[in-house]
């Protein structure tokens, strides 16, 4: 899908030169048959080919193809995995298409590098592979969309994905510039809650992201989005890693790091930077707090154990059936209160959900709030009177609404607090 501002022009250029060929070549067309023609030179030459309309559904989250002669999968916003009635018959065209993939993402593929990974001009994240060498049904390609307006916390708390509770909470451990991190599996939401943790950070505070391919979408002007590169030659020459980004990020002045998944020796970074007073947000794929810490502890990070107590919080994301629909929910939100060199953890978990009634229950003892009242100079009661103040029951508001809310509520709370009818 091409977007940029000579769109346009390009869709007018195809239709006057459709217009000239058809006149020279005498072609007698009626306007139904004009249209279809014209219809799939813009879908093949500009947009992408049979993937194009699903590429434009609002509603599709992923599309996956594994190869020829097999039908193309979605996964949709609510029915999830779907099967469609496109593939590809032949391994010449699907070979075509992913080379298009690779050229549209601004990358190569070929016999000697088989695998692609990268991103759509809109953002959408695609990997592909090419050769039958390495999977057997020929060429493959997934495309994650790319959602350019991020949802809002309301959006998540409409569709209980956490509570007015959870998000108010989250919202207090951010502006209090604590680490969190935010796990869970694929698919699980991780980066959606990432986006949304964004909205709290304050307005003129400087946000350096980092990121294999950009997923992160952050609504403020003062971002410097980082991304990482493959070699530009032969070995790792022109290279640019997660870890070499992150050791940059640390010059950059930055007041919030957002790393978008740590996964290999950038956790150390990550990790010492929290140590060294830089607030972080990043994800792990992990499914507990026990798989994280084992993650972090073993190779290929080796993070130390009681490095890890620089750690506030940890985010549980998973996958769940709710009145037989498939939807996502924040499990779990657990404070990390200390990390033995053993490797054991002491934790306090303020938030669950509870699968059997769909409902999140508030443990109301939080060791973070006890943090911020110290850090701070503040006390408890302090703490609680704000959260309390923060749990406003929201209404839909859209995401530039949002954003302005949050960002007058730094500068003006008392007005905004009177705007919502909230009593002091």
């Amino acid at each position: 899908m091409v977007i940029n501002k000579d769109l346009d022009a390009l869709l007018e250029y195809i239709h006057q030169r459709t217009r000239i060929l058809a006149f020279e070549l005498e072609m007698e067309l009626s306007y139904e048959s004009y249209n279809k023609i014209y219809y799939y030179l813009c879908r093949d030459f500009v947009g992408m080919n049979e993937t194009e309309p699903i590429l434009r559904d609002f509603f599709v989250e992923d599309i996956e193809c594994n190869g020829i002669d097999t039908p193309i999968y979605v996964v949709h916003r609510y029915y999830r995995n779907i099967k469609t009635n496109i593939e590809f018959e032949n391994l010449a065209r699907a070979e075509s298409f992913t080379e298009k993939l690779a050229q549209r993402c601004g990358k190569h593929i070929s016999y000697s590098q088989p695998i692609l990974d990268g991103s759509l001009q809109d953002g959408s994240r695609v990997n592909a592979t090419y050769t039958k060498d390495i999977t057997s049904r020929g060429p493959t390609f997934t495309i994650r969309k790319f959602t350019q307006t991020p949802w809002t916390p309301p959006q998540l708390i409409s569709f209980k994905t956490l509570s007015l509770e959870m998000m108010a909470y989250l919202w207090m451990l951010v502006e209090h510039k604590m680490n969190i991190l935010i796990a869970g599996g694929t698919g699980s939401g991780k980066t959606t809650l990432l986006n949304v943790l964004a909205f709290f950070i304050p307005p003129e505070a400087r946000v350096v992201s980092i990121e294999d391919t950009r997923e992160i979408n952050l609504p403020r002007e003062n971002w410097l989005p980082g991304v990482s590169r493959s070699a530009t030659g032969t070995g790792e020459f022109g290279e640019v890693d997660l870890f070499t980004l992150l050791k940059a990020s640390f010059r950059q002045r930055p007041d919030y790091i957002i790393v978008g998944e740590v996964r290999g020796k950038e956790a150390f970074v990550l990790f010492q930077g929290m140590a060294s007073g830089h607030p972080s947000i990043s994800t792990i794929h992990a499914e507990s707090v026990e798989t994280v810490i084992k993650r972090l502890e073993t190779p290929p990070i080796e993070l130390p154990p009681t490095l890890m107590n620089v750690l506030d919080c940890v985010c549980i994301m998973g996958q769940a059936i709710v009145n037989k629909q498939e939807t996502r929910k924040v499990k779990e939100i657990v404070e990390i209160v200390n990390v033995e060199e053993s490797g054991a953890a002491l934790t306090n978990t303020p938030f669950v959900w509870n699968p059997k009634d769909n409902e999140f229950y508030f443990k109301r003892t939080s060791k973070i709030f006890e943090k911020i009242a110290l850090r701070y100079g503040k006390n408890r009661e302090e703490i609680e009177k704000e959260f309390r103040q923060r749990v406003i029951q929201q209404k839909k508001y859209g995401f530039h609404e949002v954003q302005d809310i949050i960002n007058e509520y730094y500068k003006n709370p008392q007005g905004i607090l009177k705007k919502f009818g909230i009593a002091q």
